[in-house]
């Protein structure tokens, strides 16, 4: 089970209720955030994660309503007397924009901070998931990013193994752990693995591209919506999509649930931008901000 909390989700700029890009997905207690625009900091403290159980950042490009609430978690990390690492990844010139901010602000930090430019293809691992990288289009080096948890134990089958002549107890646990019981073999009562949680984020983008193999199949596609179908000449132009971009896409790559994200404050109503994308893909949320979900393969439960 993951659980995905959307910290910001409005366009280039800000409204009263929404906040820019800041994505949170966490596994057990770790935190992984995708893309950190201002203001992530303080949605991060009056959201029910720690800030301080963040282990690793995804950047999906370096404009500023993705990134430039970056020096500010970064420090406040520091001040609140974090020594752990932190990795922070993102397309290539992440490294010297980084440094870049941070000297603009005098900021030092009293732990390491590891950053980690990456391109299409790359793997990037995490304790207990893989997130990989795939390019966008979107005019200047950018990245979407697949969040793949690892592949759980399959089922054990209780009653099939009491069947079999086996004790509830230690011997279950022994199975469990690969060893045959009594003849017992633990593939007789384990199902096969279960797939882990696939999380597919775009990042800013034009539709198509690399998304449609990164998303396929995924439990869910956090795909940018900056645009009504109205405007799709202004989405060409500015390098983004639309709604209906985003539910076609969904649609084709067979993903269980899509949010709409990256959302213009041009638009006062976002409900509009879900009813439209539901007319083509049913199962479609457009997010606000400090919504938050559990997902898992029994689906989305809103927490």
């Amino acid at each position: 089970m993951l659980g995905l909390t959307f910290l910001g989700t409005a366009a280039s700029v800000p409204s009263r209720d929404r906040t820019m890009s800041c994505i949170a997905v966490k596994q057990g207690k770790a935190v992984t955030l995708f893309d950190c625009a201002e203001g992530s900091q303080r949605q991060l403290m009056i959201s029910r994660l720690s800030f301080m159980k963040v282990n690793s950042i995804f950047i999906t490009h370096l404009h500023g309503d993705h990134v430039l609430g970056l020096p500010g978690l970064l420090q406040t990390m520091g001040m609140s007397g974090r020594t752990a690492p932190l990795d922070v990844c993102g397309p290539v010139g992440m490294r010297d924009a980084l440094d870049s901010m941070m000297r603009a602000c005098d900021g030092t930090l009293e732990y390491e901070c590891n950053v980690h430019e990456l391109s299409d293809g790359d793997t990037f691992r995490l304790e207990s998931a893989t997130v990989t990288a795939f390019a966008t289009e979107h005019g200047v080096p950018s990245l979407g990013y697949l969040y793949a948890e690892d592949d759980g134990p399959g089922r054990f089958d209780r009653a099939r193994a009491v069947e079999l002549g086996i004790r509830p107890g230690p011997d279950f646990t022994r199975l469990q752990n690969g060893e045959i019981v009594r003849g017992v073999e633990p593939s007789m009562v384990i199902g096969p693995p279960r797939r882990g949680m696939r999380i597919v984020y775009t990042g800013d983008t034009l539709p198509g591209g690399r998304i449609i193999e990164m998303a396929r199949d995924a439990d869910v596609l956090i795909h940018e919506s900056t645009y009504v179908p109205a405007d799709a000449k202004l989405a060409k132009e500015h390098m983004h999509s639309t709604c209906m971009d985003a539910a076609e896409t969904a649609s084709e790559c067979n993903v269980r649930f899509l949010f709409l994200t990256h959302i213009s404050n041009r638009y006062d109503d976002a409900s509009v931008l879900e009813q439209m994308a539901r007319t083509v893909f049913e199962n479609t949320i457009a997010a606000m901000d400090m919504d938050s979900f559990e997902i898992s393969d029994k689906g989305l439960i809103r927490v």
